[in-house]
């Protein structure tokens, strides 16, 4: 009785490690706008992201598209649809203390035209940009909390 203890000790703990990290999730706010040089002036959904963006993109018009909040789980994609036949896919690929890991793919028509992984901190917005669409490109905003 004494040497069985342990081990089930062990066990119950390891079940209960590997049940939490199983159940990870991490909410995320994703949006995708259209950046271009045609027009001025940044969509009143993105003002909070204004000197961001004029510090990282040289574009003079911005565009919201698309505002999703999402939950993301280890390792279960979730697409959403952003055009006919293009859409976002995330994936939740790693959590820890303050950092989750989040592979982000725009697909066409099933195929995978970016892929990339990000590394997401609470309060602080990824941005990325992608393929061109009409007249600018598409970027997309990642934020996170946990």
């Amino acid at each position: 009785m004494r040497r069985t203890f342990p081990i089930f000790l062990f066990i119950l703990t390891l079940s209960l490690l590997l049940t939490s990290l199983s159940h990870a999730q991490v909410q995320t706010w994703l949006r995708v706008f259209e950046a271009s040089n045609v027009g001025t002036g940044i969509d009143s959904s993105l003002r909070d992201m204004g000197d961001q963006l004029k510090s990282i993109f040289s574009f003079s018009s911005y565009r919201l598209l698309k505002e999703e909040t999402l939950t993301l789980y280890s390792n279960q994609p979730v697409s959403v649809p952003v055009h006919p036949g293009r859409s976002i896919e995330l994936t939740l690929t790693g959590q820890h203390k303050n950092v989750a890991e989040v592979i982000v793919k725009i697909k066409r028509e099933q195929t995978d035209i970016l892929n990339t992984k990000v590394r997401l901190s609470p309060g602080r917005t990824v941005s990325i940009g992608g393929p061109k669409h009409g007249e600018g490109v598409i970027i997309i905003a990642l934020s996170a909390r946990f």
